[in-house]
């Protein structure tokens, strides 16, 4: 990849001092660790937005789902009954095992 540009920034003068020390004990340029971080971020970011994207996809879907009249739905007592069923019978599984 062609360097065509350059990228000043500020630093305190320890940091900065600190960071050139960290990379020439690891026999690297320090700005080959910056692009790293750098590409790092841009792909952090990516991916953050794809995840919020999918996230709000699901929670719209939920929302229409909620009003759609033709979802059938389960009454909380029926779902609160059937975990109370599972969790009894992993307590008596439990009991079985010695746990």
């Amino acid at each position: 990849m062609a360097k065509e540009a350059m990228f000043t920034l500020k630093l305190e003068p320890m940091l900065r001092a600190q960071f050139v020390a960290a990379a020439a004990a690891v026999d690297r340029p320090a700005s080959q660790i910056v692009r790293e971080f750098m590409r790092d971020f841009i792909e952090q970011q990516r991916a953050a937005r794809e995840h919020d994207a999918w996230f709000r996809g699901e929670v719209a879907q939920g929302m229409r789902e909620a009003d759609d009249p033709g979802v059938a739905r389960i009454p909380h007592e029926a779902v609160a009954a059937k975990w109370q069923e599972k969790r009894a019978a992993l307590l008596r599984q439990a009991d079985q095992d010695g746990v």
